[in-house]
């Protein structure tokens, strides 16, 4: 199929344009945002999408996610051929990029309670006090209300509130939702507003993407980007090689945040989301903020540094990435497992500051994770790797080759094995 020519169909405001590609696999991002800006001269335009299966819109912006659209495009046309169907033309949908500092184009200020779910030029859904602090408003790609939305299925609770598998109808996809009632402590509803001003700072693949968010009575609703294979701590034994290219995608998006001066400061495997496409995106930054505040809470995850009360920065976040790689490469289904055993939990957080930390088994992995994992869980902060060492680090470097079809065999695999289970069990 890669030797075969295809048809890209550009989706423009004014019209589509159909472009002959003679050899799709060697097509890169650039060449066609080129083709994207001869059409649009006057746009601005850094990435295309296109539409998956169930119609659920898949943002482009670098050779490997080109990569992954072609490899789906191609296997939608061999399906469509053993049906006796014609091929479509591949459709992307071009996407204007923002200048930097005028996101928010009226240069509206309004108090944090105040969260819109609307389209540019339409007015305010609602506003209730929740806390004085003054955020910028996003002007969101959906316009989502509790009228649009079927809920199918509880996914978990996580940061103050509850988390749904829902159907937008207008926008014909499946999106997460987080239901957080109002009546909650002045601190979660701080945490609250401190993630919806992280989703909206972030535009990064390897950050999970936020939609929208309302209100109702008394409870937030917010919505984003939902991802078919959960979060990592439900998964058991993950190999190295396919733990390899999640590291490079949690690297990443740990580095964009760190790039906006950002801490995500709850790292563990249930805020590393995956899908049955390959990627891996972070999420949840209810207590995520900028780097001059210091108040988040303490979990098995915590690095030395902040539970001995002392001074943390980006490096303490490279501890926690550590940690949480050490768990789900099968070591145990918490960290007691590394420490003496212990009865009470403010004893193991003690242990976590007092005893070297723990390493993993000498010959059940390569030499490249082992000492990976020895870099970031450096009892010194300042001895760990910096951001910007840790893709060089030679474990990322060498399942940097932007191979998302090893990740997503393993999570279709990991589901059919999960959903049997299930079945064998209702038996």
């Amino acid at each position: 199929m890669e030797s075969e020519g295809i048809v890209i169909r550009i989706k423009t405001p004014v019209g589509d344009m159909d472009s002959s590609v003679d050899s799709p696999s060697h097509l890169n991002f650039n060449d066609l945002l080129a083709a994207i800006k001869d059409v649009m001269p006057e746009a601005t335009v850094t990435a295309f999408e296109y539409e998956d299966e169930v119609g659920d819109r898949i943002t482009v912006r670098s050779d490997e996610e080109l990569k992954a659209m072609l490899s789906y495009y191609c296997n939608t046309v061999m399906e469509q051929r053993i049906n006796g169907l014609l091929p479509e033309p591949l459709q992307i949908f071009p996407r204007a990029g923002k200048t930097p500092g005028i996101r928010n184009i009226h240069g509206l200020k309004v108090c944090a309670s105040m969260i819109v779910s609307a389209e540019l030029g339409m007015d305010w859904l609602c506003c209730v006090p929740l806390i004085e602090k003054s955020i910028e408003v996003k002007t969101l790609c959906l316009s989502i209300n509790e009228h649009d939305l079927q809920y199918q299925e509880q996914l978990g609770h996580g940061n103050g509130g509850t988390v749904y598998k829902a159907y937008h109808l207008l926008g014909k996809r499946i999106v997460a939702v987080k239901v957080i009632p109002l009546d909650i402590t002045v601190e979660l509803q701080k945490q609250i507003m401190s993630e919806l001003e992280i989703l909206y700072k972030c535009d990064s693949p390897y950050i999970i993407k936020f939609y929208s968010a309302f209100f109702v009575e008394n409870r937030i609703s917010i919505c984003t980007e939902f991802m078919d294979g959960g979060s990592l701590d439900v998964y058991w034994r993950i190999p190295e090689h396919v733990l390899g290219r999640i590291a490079v995608a949690v690297v990443k998006g740990l580095t964009y945040l760190w790039s906006l001066k950002i801490l995500h400061r709850d790292v563990k495997p249930s805020n590393m989301l995956v899908n049955t496409r390959g990627q891996i995106k972070l999420c949840d930054f209810g207590v995520s903020t900028q780097v001059c505040f210091n108040l988040f809470p303490v979990t098995i995850f915590a690095h030395p540094e902040r539970i001995s009360g002392e001074q943390y920065g980006i490096h303490s976040d490279v501890w926690s990435l550590g940690i949480s790689f050490m768990e789900v490469v099968g070591m145990g289904s918490n960290l007691f497992f590394f420490y003496p055993p212990l009865l009470q939990p403010l004893q193991l957080l003690q242990c976590i500051v007092d005893e070297d930390p723990p390493v993993l088994p000498i010959g059940q992995f390569s030499e490249k994770f082992v000492h990976f994992i020895t870099q970031c869980m450096r009892k010194q902060p300042k001895e760990r790797p910096a951001p910007n060492n840790l893709m060089d680090h030679p474990f990322i470097m060498q399942y940097n080759d932007g191979n998302t079809e090893v990740v997503s065999m393993w999570v279709c695999r990991s589901l059919e094995e999960r959903k049997s289970q299930q079945a064998q069990r209702l038996m």
